[in-house]
């Protein structure tokens, strides 16, 4: 027997299976360190994640805010009916200059009451309320003839400033270049407020009010930028859902597999990756300068949005179709059903979760875009009033939620910075609003095999 072949030159040391050696506890501090390292990262995203959330919350919240000034008017019916039959078309006549010298008197009324009344002008008084008071004292009476005649207390909009004083953002030590307010018009603020007729309430006009100009920063809303952003949304959605899934269907189940497909496949996922800013240019050259539609209409808006939002659908659709097990396509056809039958009856159904997923993803990315919107001019002042109908509402002059919060952002007004963050987060509430859908609907529709 020679020493190879000798048991005992193949004897190994005995040593515990419980006993870690030297790899293995080099591979084990590694697994911890990359474990430490993955807590560490989502915590520095979820932190940052809390900052982005509660600055959007604490900079935005007081948009639902508003200071109102509590005046009463004295409707003169000499002034505002002076033929005394209440007609609708006589009482119209009457502009808001007719009615800015009812609204100072009023004023001057409560400002007496304070105690200020000799020790300030009336541009003094003035620089108090918004420059729409005027406006809001004339669109009640044209809604309520019966009020002319009458003392009528109204909730009128306090200036930006005395707003931004109420609400911390206009300080005293910073008003001495400060051309719009006074110490002693910030000491007035202080005793009507402490006499109850001046108050801080919710802001509704913000909601469901439309943009107003740099002198009215406090009437600004964005009820019409919803309006605007609603159309849009259903033209993307009538457009781009039939559209996307039928070109997914088509290149997923029934196209050949040939250059010509691959080609196509290839640029949908190149559109994917452009720009937002050059769908604008293509909505602009195709459908205004080409096509001749109107400018800053939600129906261009939603075109524009459409051709965007096809290339998402159609990808998140075809990975729909291709999760389904070939084995349902087979089984279908084993049983005698056509190609289409397959496909509609049995794969499509089982694809709902991620199509619709896909749908709702591509449709909260198109709600907050902004760029394509400003090309073709739905910016912020383009609408005041209501569409007068559904249908008008898709050719109408309006904005977007996104365009609104832009031209916000812009203005040098505190007033409508301050806007801006509060637009934000009703955005916030409908991208997350959608998502909620997007779950739901997965939830729903879930098929496990």
């Amino acid at each position: 027997m020679s020493d190879a072949t000798h048991p005992a030159a193949h004897k190994s040391p005995a040593r515990s299976l419980h006993q870690l050696d030297a790899r293995t506890k080099r591979r084990n501090a590694s697994e911890r360190r990359f474990k430490v390292m993955g807590i560490v990262a989502i915590g520095i995203g979820l932190a940052f994640l809390v900052l982005l959330l509660s600055t959007i919350v604490i900079n935005g919240s007081t948009a639902f805010q508003q200071t109102f000034i509590k005046v009463p008017v004295y409707l003169d019916p000499a002034k505002l009916d002076k033929s005394g039959n209440r007609d609708p078309d006589d009482l119209k006549k009457a502009t808001t200059f007719t009615y800015a010298p009812l609204v100072q008197n009023g004023l001057l009324e409560v400002v007496q009451k304070a105690g200020f009344g000799s020790e300030l002008s009336k541009s003094d008084m003035k620089n108090l309320i918004s420059a729409s008071a005027a406006s809001q004292v004339r669109d009640r009476v044209l809604a309520d003839p019966s009020l002319i005649g009458k003392t009528v207390d109204f909730e009128i909009f306090a200036s930006s400033r005395v707003d931004g004083y109420l609400k911390g953002r206009v300080h005293r030590d910073e008003i001495a270049l400060d051309k719009n307010i006074s110490v002693a018009q910030l000491d007035l603020v202080d005793s009507l407020r402490k006499d109850g007729a001046l108050h801080k309430g919710f802001n509704w006009t913000f909601i469901f009010g439309a943009d107003a100009s740099d002198s009215r920063a406090e009437q600004a809303g964005i009820g019409i930028a919803m309006l605007g952003s609603f159309y849009m949304m259903l033209v993307v959605l009538v457009l781009a859902l039939p559209i996307g899934v039928a070109a997914s269907i088509y290149l997923e189940e029934f196209a050949k597999k040939n250059r010509f497909t691959d080609l196509i496949e290839v640029n949908i996922s190149n559109l994917a990756a452009v720009p937002s800013i050059v769908f604008g240019i293509l909505g602009l050259a195709a459908f205004i300068q080409f096509a001749h539609l109107p400018q800053s209409a939600p129906l261009v808006g939603g075109l524009v949005l459409t051709l965007m939002t096809l290339p998402t659908i159609i990808i998140s659709t075809r990975a729909a179709l291709k999760a389904v097990p070939p084995s349902i396509r087979d089984a279908a056809l084993g049983v005698g059903a056509s190609k289409m039958q397959s496909v509609f009856h049995h794969v499509l159904p089982l694809a709902m979760p991620g199509i619709l997923t896909g749908t709702i993803i591509g449709l909260a990315q198109a709600l907050g875009e902004t760029a394509p919107l400003l090309l073709i001019g739905m910016v912020g002042y383009v609408a005041t009033n209501t569409p007068e109908g559904f249908w008008d509402g898709f050719v109408s002059p309006n904005s977007a939620m996104p365009a609104q919060i832009y031209e916000w952002a812009k203005r040098a007004d505190p007033a409508f910075y301050e806007r801006a963050w509060g637009g934000i987060i009703i955005l916030l509430i409908f991208l997350l609003g959608m998502n909620l859908i997007a779950i739901i609907l997965r939830r729903k529709f879930e098929r496990r095999w």
